[in-house]
């Protein structure tokens, strides 16, 4: 491959031209037809991950580096790229009926959703200052108008009015921490930035603020307190189908960000930003799980509980270091990005069950709406009762292993006090999640509407429930998957 192929960004050029193409052509049809809009994007994303795959074939497992060492193809990326395709296309095909149902079937959701889609796919694969900024502003601006798509919805618009303003906050915080590392160590690239650190020839006074305002950016993102503010008002006001999107497949894009910042980049400040995580590790999975407890309203239930599932991710990147000594980091590293993508699965099965039994008029955001689910639809209601004991991390389900891998890489590392908070604060979550299997399974039910799922709705909510049970009792290949992009990562990082 020559140093001016354009292969390896492939994926995000064809994404770019197909975006655009999108826009064109949803403006020369009408409203009868905009079902070819909905297609298209499906196949669009369908072409993007096989382009992904036959271009990392292609380079026959080798990292690639392009546009002046800006972006990088490696494992990681395309591990979490192929996630991000699968999160965003089961996003578009649980949304259709409840955009069709409210009169929001327009080219505007599908186009900036892929554009959405790039934004994530360019933070993946950033390896640069720069271009992870340009990535994290172009996701963040989509997910902006998206989430006030429905102009109609005051909820709607306040929730986009809050992202928007903490939004900019944040990137400004991220943006401020990116120019004083730059001006400590000269570059913006995170290899050059790893060594400079680690040649210890800085002034670890200026890098050391810049890293608390990286780390206050990049908290915000992924949703961890103290930076969580946003997260049950911009759940709550945002259409089911938004609000789908906005806690699935950005977090996996904000991991990448952590990780690539935090293990590569900031390698050799390890024992400063731990300090960090594990201060916002702990708070959120106090605050997620305590507040979670007091919700009647299932979006900010499972917007609380976000934020206590970022806790157990920190937790993770936090236990790749000990005492200075990275001798844990492939499964500390590992074990996290497992967590976060098998908790964007459980996300995205938990929110199309809300999907589903939303109708026009009908939002069915409150939890006496899921009382006796099992008499109107016993399959789904099945399919929602494995997301919950996912959530909660009752075996087999894929959540039991998730918080498991987790608390292992804790222990490692000899943080025995730390993991039994966890255990402790996660039989708090398991509370609210269990709540709503018994108003499905105990309860008479209030609403006694059918039931009915449009037949790819239907059976990709099938599938996803079988995902989830089928990587609790044989995780191990996602498990080595995830190890695998890591040790890979590591090894050719400086740190």
């Amino acid at each position: 491959m020559t140093p001016t192929s354009f292969q390896p960004a492939s994926a995000e050029i064809f994404l770019l031209c197909a975006a655009c193409a999108i826009l064109v052509i949803d403006l020369l049809i009408d409203d009868s037809r905009r079902v070819l809009t909905y297609a298209l994007s499906i196949l669009t994303v369908i072409v993007c991950a096989f382009i992904t795959l036959a271009t990392w074939q292609a380079s026959a497992g080798r990292d690639a580096h392009l546009f002046f060492d800006m972006f990088v193809a490696d494992e990681l990326a395309v591990v979490l790229k192929m996630f991000t395709y699968l999160a965003v296309l089961v996003c578009l095909v649980y949304s259709r009926a409840y955009l069709e149902a409210r009169n929001l079937f327009r080219g505007e959701y599908f186009v900036l959703t892929l554009f959405c889609l790039l934004g994530m796919m360019v933070m993946i694969s950033a390896n640069n200052f720069i271009a992870l900024y340009l990535g994290l502003e172009l996701m963040s601006l989509c997910l902006y108008a998206l989430i006030a798509l429905n102009r109609d919805s005051t909820p709607a618009t306040e929730a986009s009015m809050k992202y928007f303003v903490l939004g900019a906050l944040a990137s400004g915080l991220l943006l401020y921490g990116m120019s004083m590392l730059y001006g400590a160590t000269g570059s913006l690239e995170l290899g050059k930035v790893a060594a400079a650190i680690l040649g210890s020839k800085i002034d670890p006074t200026v890098t050391v603020f810049g890293l608390v305002f990286m780390v206050a950016g990049m908290a915000f993102k992924l949703g961890v307190v103290p930076f969580h503010m946003w997260i049950p008002d911009v759940y709550h006001g945002s259409p089911n189908a938004i609000t789908l999107l906005v806690g699935s497949a950005p977090k996996l894009a904000a991991f990448a960000m952590m990780l690539r910042v935090l293990a590569v980049g900031l390698s050799g400040l390890a024992v400063q930003w731990q300090q960090m995580l594990l201060l916002m590790a702990v708070l959120s999975l106090a605050v997620g799980n305590l507040a979670a407890v007091a919700q009647t309203n299932i979006k900010r239930m499972l917007a609380y509980s976000t934020i206590s599932h970022m806790g157990f991710v920190l937790l993770g990147l936090l236990a790749g270091v000990a005492d200075g000594a990275r001798c844990c980091v492939r499964d500390a590293y590992s074990a996290s990005m497992f967590y976060v993508a098998t908790y964007v699965l459980m996300t995205l099965g938990a929110f199309g069950i809300v999907l589903l039994l939303s109708r026009a008029g009908f939002e069915a955001d409150k939890l006496d709406d899921y009382r006796g689910l099992n008499q109107r639809q016993p399959v789904y209601a099945f399919v929602m009762l494995l997301m919950m004991f996912s959530l909660a991390g009752v075996p087999p389900t894929v959540g039991f292993y998730a918080k498991l891998s987790v608390l292992q890489a804790i222990i490692q590392v000899g943080d025995v006090g730390l993991a039994v908070y966890t255990v402790l604060l996660s039989l708090v979550g398991a509370f609210y999640y269990l709540r709503v299997v018994k108003l499905m399974y105990f309860d008479e039910p209030v609403d006694r509407a059918p039931v009915r799922a449009p037949a790819d709705m239907g059976l990709v909510l099938g599938l996803n429930g079988l995902a989830v049970l089928a990587l609790g009792i044989a995780p191990a290949g996602l498990m080595n998957l995830c190890l695998s992009a890591v040790t890979a990562l590591m090894a050719a990082g400086p740190g």
